[in-house]
């Protein structure tokens, strides 16, 4: 009877509330003996809003899809210990007094940041932004965003008490506490990882009201209890990281070093952990970035276009009347003809949606290059491609930091493309480790964990993932056929 007890107080539930560009997810995370087990209580779809030439995000619906989860969960008679959200980044609420939201938030790929470089570097310039924020240069960044509502809605900027991120502005929601965590405010280009603070001369030469910038805490804090109206009793909202990749880096099952990590889904983030920003003129111009990760760690990283192009792909030929599925796709790409033609991945044309296959045709000619024919063979371009792109970043790694890479570990959703982690090993010359899928959802439960004391420290989360989750490695094959299309690549890169 007594050891009976002892298994049952240790184990511990927790929530994950995990939002995608793509989908949403409700998990259930179960930690026992050293060992955790996930479950998706509720799936639900997510994407714009095309709404007056603008595209949104339905943030009500998708916070009624999450009570639809916890629904769920409360249904199982389990006695939950926390709960967290986990978010893409840069995209953001603007929030006054008790109303849930100001206006509908916009979609990072709406066009209206398309010239948020030339607005913002009239004020500020590209080096000064660089030193104060150490983040990539992209215009979808909040930064962009919220200078553009300075000049295109600036009611909005003074009707606003505070402004919260995606995967924040859901832990208020279940708390009722209105916090910045660190890994998400780092992606906004408006945060010091040095000082661990918003940046005032940026703020002040942009136009924003420093009022409007929450209190910033650090990955793995008690926000409070839930709100009564979930009904999870005893239960603690944590802001654990609240920036999805934050979250997947921290359940990476790596150790030592001479490892990166690469969070493959509908984009594609590829870095180290660092115990400081690298803040320099050579990651300026190779236009990585620094955010926040778990414990303060800096997750030095780019954020390259992903599985994003397939996904799109795939969507225009469903309109077309040809629907496939992932594995379906993945089977087509394997059938065709290897390294036939290239794509960059970075061109911008790739980053807006619709029509994508004309668009990789387009590239194609341009580039003097007989276009796909198939769908087959559009869909191996684009892993190729990307995979030949992974090869780039790692070099670019290697340089800006002085390490010697030797193993990719692959995580996320695009870590169950087989064809993917074999050609990233053939591109990258390296060993590929893929898994956990569910590194967002593991590392997110875990950081609460040890908010809770349930675990001790990232160390042993990473432990807890390594037995608790299968992985797969890959070793380079065809190295010279590879390199050969590498120095092509390059050539269409340049």
């Amino acid at each position: 009877m007594p050891a009976r007890r002892k298994q049952l107080l240790s184990t511990h539930h927790y929530i994950a509330c995990d939002l995608g560009a793509e989908s949403g997810r409700v998990m259930l995370g179960t930690l026992a003996d050293d060992r955790l087990a996930l479950e998706e209580v509720h799936r639900f779809p997510n994407g714009p809003i095309a709404v007056n030439g603008s595209l949104r995000w339905d943030v009500l619906r998708l916070f009624d899809e999450l009570k639809v989860g916890l629904r769920k969960v409360r249904a199982r008679g389990v006695s939950v210990a926390g709960l967290s959200s986990d978010s893409w980044g840069v995209d953001f609420v603007w929030l006054r007094d008790h109303e849930p939201l100001l206006t509908a938030p916009y979609h990072y790929r709406d066009a209206r940041t398309d010239a948020g470089f030339e607005r913002a570097f009239a004020l500020v310039t590209r080096e000064e932004i660089f030193a104060e924020t150490g983040v990539q240069f992209m215009t979808i960044n909040t930064l962009y965003q919220m200078h553009a509502d300075v000049q295109q809605r600036p009611w909005v900027l003074k009707a606003a008490d505070c402004f919260l991120p995606i995967g924040d502005y859901f832990n208020y929601l279940f708390s009722g506490v209105a916090k910045a965590e660190a890994s998400l405010a780092s992606t906004t280009q408006l945060y010091n990882p040095k000082r661990g603070k918003w940046s005032r001369p940026l703020l002040k030469k942009l136009g924003l009201p420093k009022k409007l910038f929450p209190e910033v805490v650090p990955s793995g804090t008690v926000l409070g209890a839930a709100l009564p109206e979930l009904g999870l009793p005893g239960a603690q909202v944590i802001a654990a990281c609240s920036h999805d990749t934050g979250a997947a880096v921290a359940a990476v099952p790596a150790a030592g070093r001479g490892w990166a990590y690469l969070s493959s889904g509908t984009w594609s983030l590829l870095g180290i952990e660092a115990k400081k920003p690298i803040i320099t003129d050579q990651s300026r111009e190779y236009n990585f970035t620094n955010e926040v990760g778990y414990g303060g760690r800096i997750r030095f990283l780019k954020n390259i276009i992903g599985l994003w192009i397939l996904q799109e792909c795939r969507r225009t030929w469903a309109n077309e009347g040809c629907e496939y599925d992932y594995e379906q796709l993945e089977q087509m790409a394997a059938e065709a003809a290897p390294l036939r033609v290239l794509i960059n991945p970075d061109d911008p044309r790739f980053g807006r949606p619709n029509d994508m296959p004309q668009k990789i045709v387009d590239c194609c000619r341009e580039t003097g290059q007989s276009p796909p024919a198939t769908h087959g063979e559009v869909a191996r371009c684009v892993l190729e491609s990307l995979a030949l792109l992974y090869r780039k970043t790692l070099d670019e790694l290697e340089a800006v930091t002085g390490q010697k890479l030797t193993t990719l570990h692959i995580v996320g959703g695009g870590s169950k493309n087989k064809l993917l982690n074999q050609f990233s090993a053939n591109a990258t010359g390296r060993t590929v480790v893929a898994g956990p899928v569910e590194a967002t959802a593991a590392g997110n439960v875990l950081i609460q964990a040890i908010a809770l004391g349930h675990l001790p420290s990232l160390d042993a989360l990473r432990r807890v993932v390594g037995q608790s989750f299968p992985v797969q490695a890959y070793q380079p094959q065809s190295t010279a056929m590879w390199q050969k299309a590498y120095e092509r690549f390059r050539r269409i890169t340049s």
